[in-house]
C-alpha cells in the first residue's frame, strides 16, 4: 500500500509539473509581442493568405448612409456629414461664412442641428434590407478573397452588438453585421476584415460641441466637449476608443484590421498596446492576422501600408495596400461608379507592384448592395474567374510594366488627380515562379501584341521562352522573339473582356547573348 501512495503522489506532482510548464508555454506564446518598437518589428507583419488574395472588399455603411436620400448627391459630404452639418457660418465657421450644403440639408430635413443632432440620424437607422448571405454571395462572385463591414467610422457607431458602447447597430436596427457577415464570409473561404476609423471621432463631433446643445449624456457618443482646435483627445476618449477595439478583437477574431487616418496623432502608448495585443491574440488563435494603416500611424516593418485612392508609381516591399471606391464612399442618390474596365486596369497595376487592392462597396440605406454595383462587381469576377492565375498567388516580376501610360507620381489620393485610360500598348507584368510569368495586356490588341521590353537586345529577359498561353483560351497562340521585343500574333478571339494575360513559360536560365537568336514558333 505504501508504494501504490508514493506512486500515486509522484504521478501528481508530475503532473502538476507538466500542468504548470504547459501553462507557462502557453502564457509566454500568448505575450511574445511586447508594446515596443523593437519587440513588434519581428512579427511577420504581412501574412502568406494576404500577400495572395490581391482583392478584399469592405462596405462603408451605418446610420449616415439615409442623410442623403432625394437629395442632391453633388453638394453633400457623405460619411462627414455628422461632422460639417454643424456648420452653420457663424457659431462653427466655414471657409466663406456661408452655411454648409449639410447643414442647409439636414435643418430641411430633420430640423435645427441644435434640437436634432448627430444621434437623431442614428435613432432613424432602419436596416431593413441588409442580407448578409446576399453579401457575402457577391463578395465571393466578385473573386474577393477577403471581405469585412467598416466596424466602426468617424461617427463613433458600433456596426456590431457592442457591449462597449450603446450606440451599437443592435440597439438601434436590431441587428449585427458584423457576426452575420463573418459567419457568411468565412463560410465562402474568404478571410474577415473590419475596418475602424474612431481615432478621428475626436476631431469629428467638435463641431457639435461647438454649435452646442449636447447633453453630458450622450458625450459616449460626442466625445467630452472640446475646442475646434483641440488635436489631445482626454483620458476617457482613449479608455472608450480601446474598449470598443479589444471587445471587437475579442468577440469577432479579424484576420485583418484596417485603420484610417488620425490614429497617428494618438499617443504611441495605445499604438504599441493594439498591436501587441492583437498579434499575441493572433498567435492564441493559431493564425495570421494583419494591420493595415496610413500614414505614420505604425512602421513598415511592423503593419501594412495602405495609400487611400492612391498606389506607388513603382514596385515597393514589402506588400502594401489600396484602399479605394468606384465611386463616394457612402451611398449617394443617382452614384457614379467606375466601370469593371477601370477598376480591372487599376487592380492589374497595383498586382504588379506588389500591392493588394481593398475596394469599397457603398449600400442602399436600407442595407441593399444596389443592383448596378452587384453588377460590376460582379463582371469584375468573371474576369478573375478567367485571369486569376495572373493574379492570385503571384509575385512581382523583375519589371513591373512598359507602356505609355503610368503614374507620373505615386501616393495618397494620386487615382484622381492622375486619372488613367490604359491602352493596348499598357503591359503589366506578374510571376509565379522563376519559369512561370504573365504578360497582362490592359486593352483588346489589334493585329500583334509587341512586348518591347522582351527584345533580345535589353537582357531584360535572358531565358528562353518554351511557350505561352492565352489564359481561358485553348487556341494556339503564335509568337516570335527578336530584336523588337515579343511579338504575338493577336488571336482570332479573346475569352474576356477587358485586359488579356497572356502566361510565358521558361525554359532554362542560358544567358542571352546580345544580338543573338530569335526564338521562334511559327507555322
Amino acid at each position: 500500500m505504501k508504494k501504490i501512495k508514493i506512486s500515486l503522489l509522484s504521478l501528481f506532482a508530475i503532473l502538476t509539473v507538466h500542468t504548470a510548464d504547459a501553462q507557462k508555454d502557453h502564457s509566454q506564446k500568448k505575450e511574445k509581442y511586447k508594446q515596443s518598437w523593437e519587440s513588434l518589428s519581428t512579427v511577420k507583419q504581412i501574412p502568406d493568405w494576404f500577400q495572395d488574395a490581391k482583392f478584399g472588399i469592405y462596405a462603408h455603411w451605418g446610420p449616415v448612409s439615409a442623410a442623403f436620400e432625394g437629395s442632391d448627391p453633388k453638394k453633400f459630404y457623405g460619411g462627414w456629414h455628422g461632422m460639417v452639418m454643424y456648420q452653420d457660418g457663424k457659431i462653427v465657421p466655414t471657409k466663406n461664412g456661408q452655411p454648409s450644403n449639410n447643414y442647409i440639408h439636414h435643418k430641411n430635413k430633420y430640423g435645427e442641428p441644435k434640437e436634432f443632432g448627430y444621434k437623431y440620424i442614428i435613432e432613424q437607422f432602419k436596416p431593413t434590407g441588409f442580407d448578409a448571405a446576399k453579401w457575402a454571395e457577391i463578395f465571393q462572385k466578385s473573386g474577393a478573397k477577403f471581405a469585412g463591414p467598416v466596424a466602426m467610422h468617424h461617427d463613433n457607431f458600433a456596426m456590431w452588438d457592442s457591449k462597449a458602447t450603446r450606440w451599437n447597430s443592435m440597439n438601434y436596427g436590431r441587428i449585427d453585421p458584423s457576426a452575420a457577415l463573418k459567419k457568411e464570409i468565412e463560410a465562402r473561404g474568404m478571410k474577415f476584415m473590419a475596418s475602424f476609423h474612431h481615432a478621428f471621432t475626436w476631431k469629428y463631433f467638435a463641431p457639435a460641441h461647438a454649435h452646442g446643445n449636447i447633453s453630458p449624456e450622450d458625450y459616449d457618443l460626442y466625445t467630452s466637449p472640446h475646442s475646434l482646435e483641440s488635436d489631445t483627445p482626454d483620458e476617457r476618449f482613449y479608455k472608450e476608443w480601446w474598449a470598443k477595439l479589444k471587445e471587437y478583437i475579442d468577440v469577432y477574431k479579424p484576420d485583418l484590421i484596417w485603420f484610417d487616418w488620425w490614429l497617428e496623432n494618438m499617443t504611441e502608448e495605445c499604438r504599441l498596446k493594439f498591436l501587441a495585443y492583437y498579434y499575441n491574440k493572433g498567435l492564441e488563435w493559431n493564425k495570421e492576422v494583419g494591420v493595415a494603416y496610413k500614414e505614420s500611424t505604425f512602421t513598415l516593418d511592423t503593419a501594412i501600408k495602405d495609400y487611400e485612392r492612391g498606389r506607388p508609381n513603382q514596385p515597393k516591399n514589402p506588400t502594401w495596400l489600396t484602399d479605394t471606391s468606384p465611386g463616394a464612399w457612402f451611398y449617394r442618390p443617382n452614384a457614379q461608379f467606375k466601370s469593371p474596365n477601370e477598376l480591372i486596369d487599376i487592380l492589374v497595376d497595383i498586382v504588379s507592384k506588389n500591392g493588394v487592392m481593398l475596394l469599397n462597396v457603398p449600400p442602399d440605406p436600407d442595407g441593399t448592395i444596389p443592383v448596378v454595383m452587384e453588377n460590376l462587381l460582379t463582371d469584375m469576377g468573371k474576369w478573375l474567374k478567367i485571369n486569376g492565375d495572373a493574379i492570385y498567388g503571384t509575385r512581382p516580376w523583375t519589371i513591373f510594366g512598359e507602356g505609355p501610360n503610368r503614374l507620373p507620381e505615386g501616393g495618397h489620393k494620386v487615382e484622381e488627380s492622375s486619372k488613367i485610360v490604359y491602352s493596348n500598348k499598357d503591359i503589366r507584368f506578374t510571376k509565379k515562379s522563376d519559369k512561370e510569368f504573365y504578360a497582362i495586356v490592359l486593352d483588346k490588341p489589334e493585329d500583334k501584341i509587341v512586348i518591347k521590353s522582351l527584345s533580345t537586345q535589353l537582357g531584360v529577359l535572358n531565358s528562353k521562352i518554351n511557350k505561352i498561353e492565352l489564359l481561358g483560351s485553348d487556341e494556339k497562340i503564335y509568337w516570335e522573339r527578336n530584336e523588337e521585343g515579343l511579338v504575338i500574333k493577336a488571336p482570332k478571339s479573346y475569352p474576356s473582356e477587358y485586359a488579356h494575360s497572356f502566361k510565358i513559360l521558361l525554359e532554362g536560365y542560358q544567358e542571352n547573348n546580345i544580338g543573338g537568336t530569335i526564338e521562334a514558333h511559327k507555322d
